[in-house]
């Protein structure tokens, strides 16, 4: 018999791979998909649970402490911020920050780190006032320390401080009030064809109005009833916290003018040029510490910061009823417009 010829055997291509393997790679990632968002959905769950029924008790800020310093625990500096434009949202986390420190038997002192144009006077205000309760209720020290801009409602924050230090580079002053004001006649009427009908109780009710020029008469009453008594505590509040300056010398540098930081200095508007580590060892002084450890407060993760709901975006995206009449209603501000393009 002829041997066996293996050479057609050899020759024979390997069976095409299955037709079905794609469609089970692509439901294999969709399961795992699945299953990593349930998982993700079921912690979310988790802590929203956990929140609200522990979070109800106690609806106080929580903040972690970052050391900028290292130091004795049982002697805090605490730094906190003031950045970005002076809002209500921002006032809420500057007192809780004070509250913090406030609490917190081994912080001898706060450093204010002041970076801002300004903003709004009552929220303004309400830090300055923040600040002044913890000097009257702890006996503390507090310095203020203007890093780049620390104008207008910056300034007017850093006036409740015991001391003054700024950058070398840093802008302060613009002493002054300032209001906003959109007239949108010509747009509505000539553009639109939109013509308003407004119905009030007495001439004054809506001034200014944005569906209307603004006569002479509306500034003079608009600056006796709003700008000028704004301007008046803005001085008194100077003159309280800088006794080194005459309220007459005040009042000449209180005109609008902001100031370079040799220029403050050499007006008594600050107490110092430096850098951080200088109001470090001036916070130390006042406190009657050799050695601290200098701690910033950062404020810790929750489950309403993870879904956004502080964030503002939704407020940004959405034009409502509220967000129209903030564009179309004036605004008092303790604000540097200059400022702005920072």
């Amino acid at each position: 018999m002829d041997p066996i010829d293996n050479t057609v055997q050899q020759n024979v291509p390997p069976p095409p791979p299955s037709k079905g393997i794609g469609w089970k790679i692509f439901f294999g990632v969709i399961l795992g998909l699945s299953i990593i968002a349930n998982i993700v959905l079921f912690v979310l769950l988790i802590a929203i649970g956990s929140q609200m029924l522990f979070g109800a008790a106690d609806t106080s800020e929580s903040f972690a402490e970052k050391v900028i310093e290292k130091g004795p625990g049982c002697n805090k500096i605490a730094v906190i911020k003031i950045e970005g434009i002076i809002n209500g949202e921002l006032a809420d986390l500057v007192a809780s920050e004070i509250k913090e420190a406030k609490n917190d038997k081994s912080v001898k002192a706060v450093i204010f780190k002041t970076v801002t144009p300004g903003g709004g006077i009552a929220a303004s205000d309400r830090i300055y006032d923040e600040i002044t309760r913890f000097k009257a209720e702890t006996g503390k020290p507090v310095v203020a320390f203007m890093q780049t801009i620390a104008t207008s409602g910056g300034y007017y924050t850093s006036a409740g401080c015991d001391k003054i230090i700024a950058e070398p580079t840093a802008i302060t002053g613009s002493i002054g009030v300032i209001m906003g004001h959109f007239v949108l006649q010509d747009l509505m009427e000539l553009k639109l064809g939109i013509k308003p009908l407004i119905l009030k109780s007495g001439p004054k009710k809506d001034w200014p109005t944005s569906f209307e020029p603004v006569t002479e008469e509306q500034i003079a009453y608009l600056n006796d009833t709003l700008i000028m008594p704004a301007y008046e505590r803005f001085l008194n509040v100077v003159a309280k916290g800088r006794t080194q300056i005459s309220p007459e010398q005040i009042r000449e540098l209180a005109d609008g003018s902001v100031y370079n930081a040799q220029q403050a200095f050499d007006n008594k508007l600050i107490d110092e040029i430096g850098y951080m580590q200088e109001a470090i060892e001036e916070a130390k002084t006042l406190a009657n510490i050799t050695d601290a450890r200098v701690v910033e407060y950062n404020k810790t993760f929750s489950v309403e910061d993870w879904l956004g709901s502080k964030s503002g975006i939704n407020t940004f995206l959405r034009l409502n009823r509220d967000s129209l009449y903030e564009f179309t209603t004036p605004q008092l501000m303790y604000l540097w417009n200059g400022g702005l393009c920072f």
